[in-house]
């Protein structure tokens, strides 16, 4: 079976976050996948498996757990499928619903994912100690608590006490604030250590979190976020609403770092 290590949500290699991807021949058990995941040690590695009808199967694995979306793998695989030959609109299966990509003349690579707005409320206990700030605003979505603090500086500064933090009840933790000052509408950093992500690099899926909250601040729906980890990353977001209900469209571009084949 066919991997490759691609850096994802940037044009430039040993940038952006890189994601494994597997193009599964067969079934396989859970458990080598996550085995696999482990073995790879980046945030995600996703397995595609074409499908006799219908959509292929994507999954996402952590080195410590499954979950159940993740957008740089996704833009990942997709980069794969298209450099192997793939055009127009693929489908993929997964634990999120059906997604869709689409590539661009530029190399663009546009993906269609759900909205996931985070709802107001009080930060939970040991969260805002655990990252040492002062928020400007908290809430929580499906997967994951946002946070807004006041600067890009506020947001670069953040050294979160990782063994506190991974006490919090989360997914992940979002800590975001406006890009004034910069090329970007807005800036975020993700921590996931429940999920065996200290810190990731790009997040797409935080991004579902981050493109509404974003829009109805900004009053726009197209904008570009950038994650301003070490590595660094920019997503390119666009909310819609339709009648399955709010979308957001995430875009950005991928490289191939290398490719291989598994001997197990």
């Amino acid at each position: 079976m066919r991997v490759f290590t691609v850096d994802s949500f940037t044009d430039r290699p040993f940038r952006g976050n890189p994601a494994a991807v597997c193009l599964l021949d067969d079934t396989v058990p859970d458990e080598w996948m996550q085995a696999v995941a482990a073995e790879m040690r980046h945030s995600e590695t996703a397995f595609v498996l074409p499908q006799d009808d219908g959509p292929r199967s994507l999954r996402w694995f952590t080195p410590a757990v499954e979950v159940a979306l993740c957008g740089h793998a996704t833009l990942a695989a997709a980069h794969v499928l298209y450099s192997l030959g793939e055009s127009g609109r693929l489908e993929f299966a997964t634990r999120s619903g059906v997604l869709a990509t689409e590539q661009t003349g530029d190399g663009l690579i546009a993906m269609d994912f759900p909205a996931k707005p985070a709802t107001p409320g009080p930060p939970p206990d040991g969260l805002v100690e655990a990252l040492g700030v002062t928020p400007v605003w908290t809430g929580r979505s499906d997967f994951d608590l946002l946070i807004e603090v006041g600067s890009v500086a506020d947001v670069r500064a953040v050294h979160p006490d990782m063994e506190r933090l991974i006490g919090v009840e989360a997914r992940g933790v979002i800590v975001t604030a406006s890009g004034e000052g910069t090329s970007a509408d807005y800036v975020s950093r993700f921590f996931a250590p429940r999920a065996g992500v200290p810190e990731d690099p790009v997040t797409g899926s935080a991004h579902c979190v981050l493109a509404p909250y974003w829009s109805a601040r900004l009053g726009r729906d197209a904008l570009v976020g950038e994650q301003v980890s070490e590595r660094g990353g920019t997503v390119r977001t666009t909310v819609r609403t339709t009648p399955q209900g709010d979308r957001v469209e995430l875009a950005g571009h991928a490289v191939t770092i290398w490719s291989g084949e598994l001997e197990v």
